[in-house]
């Protein structure tokens, strides 16, 4: 396992984004709280590499914010590994980036 970045919190809570694009609200409506997700690292020689929340059968759903995605992308391309599961899934009364709210656990 590489060394957790310093000064970083290995258990957190997040929001996600980018919902509202490519059609990823549907994938939402399937959600429940406490559902296992899966965080996918972009694969290295992107522009700016996110984290990317799917659904365990594996669609879409959003991305981590890039302030979190900054310093979590490189720790996973190195062999980090994580945990996420919905905490809370919000309908479409709620406005994208607060619909679905991660518990997200790294392993150090």
């Amino acid at each position: 396992m590489p060394p957790f970045p310093l000064g970083r919190p290995s258990e957190f809570r997040t929001t996600v984004h980018g919902i509202a694009f490519a059609d990823r609200e549907k994938h939402v409506d399937r959600m429940r709280d406490g559902e296992d997700m899966l965080l996918i690292a972009d694969p290295p020689g992107t522009g700016r590499p996110g984290v990317w929340v799917h659904h365990p059968d594996g669609d879409p759903i959003g991305h981590l914010p890039p302030e979190i995605s900054s310093w979590l992308w490189p720790w996973l391309q190195q062999g980090g590994a994580v945990r996420a599961r919905a905490l809370r899934v919000h309908g479409s009364e709620a406005p994208s980036w607060r619909r679905v709210v991660l518990e997200v656990h790294c392993a150090v």
